[in-house]
């Protein structure tokens, strides 16, 4: 490893400000969206509408750069057009309007019209929140959250809980798992120990703490900053292709993930969603509510395939950093699976939103049909229903 030659390759410091992308990856980016955006546009069928006021949506998404939020606006581009001009989305990125953690408020009080956040942000203020998004030795795939939502009744329990908030939850954007980068190796679940580290709360901090890891939790847009200062020596953030993009590889020597084919064991799925302000929601037409309905899930099918394509380059642009992949041993998988159940169990006990929606998943996770629990993995919790 030649960290020397890592840190010659930093541009500038400008890079650590936030939102801001390193200069020399936006040639990388621009290839990497002409790579996988063949289908042209984020398309879907255009919808006739009857005559009338026009609406636009001021929208703000979590993505603070790279691929993600080059989609985020293409999509949000092609709106008026499918709409025959009835909707058009004014798209902003991470900290362009408010806050990363300021989503929340800011569309519930009119702020903004919608928000594209992690889901996982709002576990504080909706504790089944934490299971509306991919969380520890949970759900590993994202088809098995589609399931979840659109076939076992995920998606009517999230408008509900939304909705208690002044909010339509629209449905759930895939992109991916996460993965860690760090500026020492991580072989085990013992190198976790005393770390400081980046996550993004909830369970999924719980688990490391139980690690003894000294977590703190930072938008997308500081993460960079932080690392370059030393002010956290790991941090969990999205996959290769947007983490390149925000200069990880300058900063970091490491990326940890888990076993082979499981590259994330505390969010191998992590979801976004599309949520919009009760009021800007009501004044759409039936018909452009169901258009809104659908085009989500388009959307999200098409965001999680250009990530998952981008990442392919952006592998091997790590490789050419220098950057080590290491990976954790089924031993390791074992003592987070541990940690994981015992968290499951007491975020799910903290309301009965909480319960009802682990309940689900837990069934479909102990069925034939996906077995990843056993009924000795859960021997003496009880679930408050």
């Amino acid at each position: 490893m030649k960290t020397s030659n890592k840190r010659s390759r930093a541009t500038d410091k400008s890079t650590g400000k936030s939102g801001g992308i390193v200069e020399s990856r936006r040639n990388l980016l621009k290839s990497m969206a002409v790579g996988v955006a063949a289908a042209g546009t984020l398309a879907a069928p255009s919808i006739a509408t009857a005559a009338g006021d026009k609406t636009t949506w001021k929208i703000q998404t979590s993505w603070p750069g790279g691929i993600g939020l080059q989609i985020f606006k293409d999509w949000c581009g092609s709106i008026e057009e499918k709409t025959n001009g009835q909707l058009k989305f004014i798209p902003f990125g991470a900290k362009d309007v408010v806050g990363d953690f300021q989503l929340f408020d800011a569309v519930k009080n009119g702020v903004l019209d919608a928000m594209n956040p992690f889901t996982l942000y709002w576990a504080g203020r909706i504790p089944a929140s934490v299971f509306l998004s991919s969380y520890p030795m949970g759900l590993r795939n994202p088809h098995e959250w589609d399931v979840f939502y659109y076939g076992l009744g995920g998606l009517e329990i999230a408008r509900e809980l939304f909705a208690k908030e002044g909010m339509h939850y629209v449905g759930p954007v895939h992109h991916g798992a996460n993965i860690i980068h760090s500026k020492v190796p991580i072989r085990s679940v013992d190198d976790f120990r005393g770390r400081k580290m980046r996550l993004p709360g909830g369970m999924v901090a719980e688990v490391f703490q139980e690690l003894g890891a000294k977590t703190t939790l930072l938008p997308g847009s500081e993460i960079f900053p932080a690392l370059e200062k030393g002010t956290i020596d790991v941090a969990d953030y999205v996959g290769p292709a947007i983490n390149l993009a925000l200069g990880f590889d300058q900063v970091t020597d490491y990326i940890s993930m888990g076993p082979p084919g499981f590259m994330s064991v505390y969010q191998p799925v992590d979801l976004m969603d599309i949520t919009v302000g009760q009021k800007s929601w009501d004044k759409l037409s039936d018909e452009m509510k169901k258009f809104m309905h659908s085009e989500v899930q388009v959307y999200s099918n098409l965001h999680h395939a250009k990530i998952q394509a981008a990442d392919q380059l952006a592998w091997k642009e790590f490789e050419k950093a220098g950057t080590e992949v290491t990976r954790l041993s089924q031993d390791d998988v074992d003592v987070i699976t541990e940690i994981a159940v015992r968290r499951w169990y007491a975020w799910a006990n903290k309301d009965k939103a909480a319960a009802k929606i682990f309940k689900i998943q837990l069934d479909y996770m102990m069925s034939g049909t996906l077995g990843y629990v056993t009924p000795e993995m859960i021997e003496g919790q009880k679930l408050d229903l």
